[in-house]
């Protein structure tokens, strides 16, 4: 049966996402942790809100996305209505299915519309009080006595740094922060970061999810930490987070990404990683890793296809 199918998939994505915020071998990979994580939040959306519609729509058996159809048909084509029996408990089902469905869609534009609008509000802001420097090419300069460092992602990205950043970090320092945030526009990090943010608006009552969002955010620094660490020394950077952790740092605004958070103690897991480094996570198991996030992101779209 597909709806039961779908269900024991969503659990299955929850229980494993409940497990993965306490697992450490995380920090020994964080690019393929994010992926893991990416395929767990797709994977339960789809599953939870398709073992509803699966349920809901079994009389018509010919699968969730079939199903939809045929019932859309029946309801405002012109079709000869509902099939028989359909009672209750399906009427509510696909009641449910749908209202999470739209939910899940409506909160992700929502925090799309909502981030974009506030990049775009802080770019007209920093063309009017930021500026070039030499020192640092390529890298908008606030005047400002507070220390941060951040980037606003989209196509036309920016690295921002403050006067009070190039005053409290070395030449070398610097470099591994700017390296930072660089990693951060490339690798696109903001749009890893914004399903986890709408999940949480839409459910922020879920203690899974609040650990999950913050689980992703720690090991999306970490991502742009071991970037970083390619153009300069791992203790370089540590320095410079201990330093901005010091000097009170200026947390990033809405919609940017900051070199250091307002969590203490995600800046001191980053740092310990940094300075004392574990063992690599081995090659087998990454790729292991990778093909079961594949397997997994497109479990769910399948059995959407797949007959009752």
């Amino acid at each position: 049966m597909t709806a039961a199918a779908l269900a024991t998939l969503a659990l299955a994505c929850a229980v494993g996402a409940w497990r993965l915020t306490r697992a450490r071998w995380t920090y020994r990979a964080p690019h393929v942790a994010i992926v893991l994580w990416q395929a767990l939040g797709v994977t339960w959306g789809l599953a939870g809100t398709g073992a509803l519609l699966g349920y809901a729509l079994e009389p018509y058996g010919q699968g969730v996305l079939h199903g939809l159809a045929g019932f859309a048909a029946s309801a405002f084509g012109g079709g000869q209505g509902l099939p028989r029996p359909y009672d209750l408990p399906r009427i509510v089902a696909l009641i449910a299915g749908l209202t999470a469905l739209a939910v899940l869609i409506m909160v992700l534009l929502a925090a799309g519309v909502q981030t974009f609008r506030a990049r775009h509000r802080h770019r007209t802001l920093l063309a009017l009080i930021a500026r070039e420097d030499p020192v640092v090419p390529g890298v908008r300069v606030l005047d400002h006595p507070g220390a941060t460092a951040y980037c606003v992602p989209g196509l036309r990205s920016q690295v921002v740094v403050s006067e009070g950043a190039l005053k409290l970090l070395s030449a070398d320092e610097l470099t591994a922060v700017l390296a930072h945030e660089t990693a951060h526009v490339r690798e696109r990090h903001d749009l890893v970061l914004l399903p986890f943010a709408a999940l949480r608006r839409a459910l922020p009552w879920s203690r899974v999810v609040k650990d999950a969002q913050s689980e992703v955010s720690l090991l999306v620094e970490m991502a742009a930490d071991d970037v970083a660490r390619r153009y300069c020394s791992a203790r370089r950077l540590a320095t410079a987070l201990l330093r901005f952790g010091t000097a009170g740092a200026v947390p990033a605004p809405h919609g940017a990404l900051g070199a250091v958070t307002s969590s203490s103690a995600a800046v001191m897991a980053r740092v310990e990683r940094l300075v004392t480094p574990g063992p690599i996570l081995p090659l087998g198991v990454r790729y292991a890793i990778v093909a079961f996030s594949i397997t997994l992101t497109t479990s769910a779209p399948l059995l959407w296809l797949i007959p009752h």
